[in-house]
């Protein structure tokens, strides 16, 4: 349904019509300009559903802040465009933002393929368990233990931190780790 107005008008004149709330004039300035905005839309985005939805927005944009067009920086034309070239450019941000933002929530999520609340509480029972067990073997079975698996030291090396003879110190161990075990596996079984 072509519009008419009188003598043809130029879009600087219909925008400077629509600044002031010219529903007409700015049907004119859809019909001159929406085929360019949806053209370079489709350019940068390659999507035509993409491109249809920034064509509407930056026409509703148009109709919104027309009153902002300044004549002397450059052609009516120029300006939508710009708009256009914004909107566009930023829905493709958008979408790689999101796409780097999933690609980041599924490499998080493949590396913690578990419950991380459940396997912190987990951990803090079984050291808990750990401690009261380890606190009812006597000083010269806890001590070694100790020693050797907290502070990284072999037995020789135990040995010669209590100025004990190293079997003496494997015999102690030993005996710990049963009582531990048996300790461990009553919880377990309570």
């Amino acid at each position: 349904m072509p519009h008419s107005f009188d003598p043809p008008a130029r879009v600087e004149d219909l925008l400077a019509r629509v600044a002031g709330g010219d529903r007409d004039a700015f049907t004119g300035v859809y019909d001159a300009l929406a085929d360019s905005v949806m053209g370079l839309a489709c350019r940068i985005l390659r999507d035509v559903a993409q491109a249809e939805e920034v064509t509407q927005e930056v026409m509703i944009e148009v109709w919104r802040t027309a009153d902002r067009y300044r004549p002397e920086r450059g052609t009516a034309k120029a300006w939508v465009l710009t708009v256009a070239h914004r909107r566009a450019v930023d829905r493709v941000r958008s979408a790689q933002a999101g796409t780097e933002r999933e690609q980041r929530t599924g490499v998080l999520e493949a590396e913690r393929p578990f419950d991380e609340v459940a396997e912190i509480v987990q951990n803090h029972d079984e050291q808990r368990r750990l401690h009261r067990c380890l606190t009812s073997l006597s000083r010269k079975e806890r001590v070694p233990l100790m020693l050797a698996y907290y502070q990284g030291l072999t037995c020789l090396e135990v040995a010669e931190a209590l100025s004990t003879p190293e079997g003496t110190v494997k015999s102690r161990m030993r005996a710990g780790l049963r009582r531990l075990r048996a300790c461990l596996e009553a919880d377990n079984d309570a």
